[in-house]
This record gives C-alpha cells, sequence and structure tokens, in this order.
C-alpha cells in the first residue's frame, strides 16, 4: 500500500470512529423507522479454495479430508459464519477503539445483518494429485493439504492427475462461480445506515485483512472486496 492510499486509510478510520462516538450520544438505540435498513452489497474474490469451502456426500472423502463439509449447507454456513463474525470484528474493534460502552457496541453490532451468497464445489470424490484413481471419467478435486486446487478427470483407470499425457487426465481450474463470495451488510442504525461506499468499503477491506492474517491466511492472502449499492 503506497503512502497516499495509507493516509487516505487511516482518515477514513478516524472518520468512521467519530461517527461512532456520536454513536454513544444516543447509546447505540438510534434506529431507522420499523421495516427500513440501508443496505449495501459486497464481493470477494481473489482467494484459493479452503476444504472448508466445499463438500462432499461421499463419506470416503469426508473422513479422508476432515475439512471437508458433508452438506452444502454445511459449507455454506461455514462460509456465513466466517465472513459474519470477522465483519462483527472489524466494527467491534473500531468501536472499542473509541472507548464506547459495551452495551453500546452489543447494540450497534444488534443492528447490523450480514447475509452471505455462495456456491460450494462439490467434491463427490477428492484426491492428492500423485493418488492412481480407479474410476475413470468420474470428476474428482485435488486436494493439497488443505487446499482444492483443481478438479480432475482421469480418462483411464489407474491414472493420476499429475499425468502430462495427452488423453489420460484432463485438469481443469476450479470455476470462479466458487472462488467468489457476495452477500449483503444491513444496518438499521441510523448512523452506519448513513455511512458512505467508501467507509463501508473500509470496513470490508480491513475484514479481508483479518482473513488474511487468521486461520486461513494462506487462502485470502490475495483476496480482495468490493462495496457496491447506496
Amino acid at each position: 500500500m503506497d503512502v497516499h492510499a495509507k493516509i487516505t486509510s487511516h482518515l477514513i478510520g478516524l472518520f468512521m470512529l467519530l461517527l461512532l462516538d456520536t454513536i454513544s450520544t444516543v447509546s447505540g438505540c438510534g434506529i431507522m423507522p420499523a421495516g427500513q435498513a440501508r443496505t449495501r452489497s459486497f464481493t470477494v474474490t481473489g482467494f484459493t479454495l479452503p476444504t472448508a469451502m466445499v463438500y462432499s456426500e461421499n463419506a470416503a472423502v469426508v473422513s479422508r479430508f476432515p475439512g471437508v463439509a458433508s452438506t452444502q449447507a454445511g459449507a455454506q454456513g461455514f462460509v456465513q459464519r466466517l465472513v459474519m463474525q470477522t465483519v462483527l470484528d472489524v466494527l467491534e474493534r473500531q468501536a472499542r477503539s473509541a472507548f464506547l460502552p459495551d452495551t453500546v457496541i452489543s447494540s450497534i453490532l444488534d443492528q447490523l445483518t450480514v447475509n452471505i451468497r455462495y456456491e460450494p464445489l462439490n467434491c463427490p470424490n477428492a484426491a492428492n494429485p500423485a493418488d492412481q484413481l480407479k474410476q475413470a471419467n468420474s470428476p474428482s478435486c485435488n486436494i493439497v493439504g488443505n487446499t482444492v486446487t483443481s478438479v480432475c478427470t482421469v480418462l483411464m483407470d489407474d491414472k493420476t492427475c499429475e499425468t502430462t499425457k495427452a488423453g489420460e487426465a484432463t485438469v481443469m481450474p476450479i470455476s470462479g462461480a466458487h472462488l467468489t463470495i457476495s452477500g449483503t451488510l444491513s444496518t438499521t442504525n441510523i448512523i452506519m445506515a448513513n455511512w458512505s461506499n467508501m467507509m463501508w468499503q473500509n470496513v470490508l477491506n480491513r475484514a479481508v485483512r483479518m482473513l488474511a492474517s487468521g486461520p486461513f491466511a494462506s487462502h485470502f492472502s490475495t483476496a480482495f472486496g468490493t462495496i457496491s449499492g447506496n
């Protein structure tokens, strides 16, 4: 990040803290009219695929690769919890740095709803790239460590996905649909509802940086997020 970007990010952060401090003057209870909320859309891309974000209904796959979810809903739930908790952690840290009391912080966070849309990759079969696959023409997720790297289909029995010989295997990259997290941030807090897209972008940027320093740092180190909506 260049010096100008760092200064801009710092100023935005200070401005957000001032607004959060304003919330404390109304005890965190500045709520929009019933049934109304302000919503921003967001996307996160540029990450690699951890096993926790895919699923398989094949018990042998789940047993061999414990991070893989056993259902589509399980993988979606993991992504929902991961992103939601990260966004809430960012806002909580900013509120605490503004010395807001716990009751106000709790009220602020309660007025925010994070909804996630994510399409998990289905891995009916999975293997390491060096494994000999017994079932020809059956797609298999290539897994290295805790990362799903590609989808492979061997065209003949007992071939591996490391082969470079034409006609033995096809290796496809992970579809962009499985490498995109989208969703919405909705708030009924009258102060946060009037935050600009730039301010919400700052929240999202901090959330992505937090993901890149957490348990899935290797997967989110190159990720980036984008805010849209009014």
